[in-house]
């Protein structure tokens, strides 16, 4: 449960599901009663002794217990994008039920300059183009035949990437499925896409601590 900075103050964490309540039992034990507030896409605990924890809703909005929620099985399509490569996957809670996983070679920018620069500028351009095509097919292949099952769509990789896709009219179905979190992942490979569920399943908590001061 790796913790990163929050902007605007506290720090940010990701909770699995399944050790979510034993996560909020824990912050009313170190912080004190806690009183709770309930909104579709987020739940606030504030301690007594002030220390605020901000429980970002999965796939908002709220129904119900945020534990019972956030635990529920879904399916959840995923399609990871970079130049380099794409990963598209349905899962089925934790498993992965389908998937296409596929890479296209992009070239770097070159450093020479005049008609040189110009032909390799050409080249990265149609290789880049070829890679995101192999993206968007692999999208519609794998995914877009789920669209009806589907609960959401969690996006990732590289999110330039991810917005040229927005323009193939087939995969409108899964655009106006997408969902938080966007996931910040290295090329994708089977691996990398075997692993999001860890970091689309998590509820994402924004934790303000007070230190109380010396007496």
């Amino acid at each position: 449960m790796a913790a990163r900075p929050a902007a605007g103050g506290g720090r940010w964490v990701s909770v699995a599901p399944e050790r979510l309540s034993r996560w909020i039992d824990g912050f009313a034990v170190r912080h004190g009663n806690v009183a709770t507030t309930v909104a579709d896409d987020v739940v606030r605990l504030e301690a007594a002794d002030g220390s605020v924890a901000e429980c970002l809703v999965p796939f908002p909005p709220l129904r119900g217990d945020l534990v019972e929620h956030a635990s529920r099985e879904r399916t959840v399509g995923v399609l990871l994008v970079r130049l380099g490569g794409y990963a598209a996957g349905v899962f089925t809670g934790e498993r992965l039920a389908a998937s296409k996983v596929g890479s296209r070679p992009v070239h770097g920018r070159s450093a020479a300059g005049g008609w040189s620069q110009q032909r390799f500028a050409r080249r990265r351009e149609k290789q880049s183009a070829e890679a995101l095509g192999a993206a968007a097919e692999a999208a519609f292949r794998v995914l877009v035949p789920y669209a009806a099952e589907l609960d959401a769509v969690v996006l990732g990789g590289d999110r330039r990437a991810v917005a040229e896709l927005r323009g193939d009219r087939r995969l409108a179905p899964l655009f106006a499925l997408a969902a938080e979190p966007f996931l910040t992942v290295p090329d994708p490979r089977r691996g990398v896409l075997e692993r999001t569920p860890a970091m689309f399943r998590g509820v994402r908590v924004r934790v303000v601590d007070v230190v109380s001061e010396p007496s």
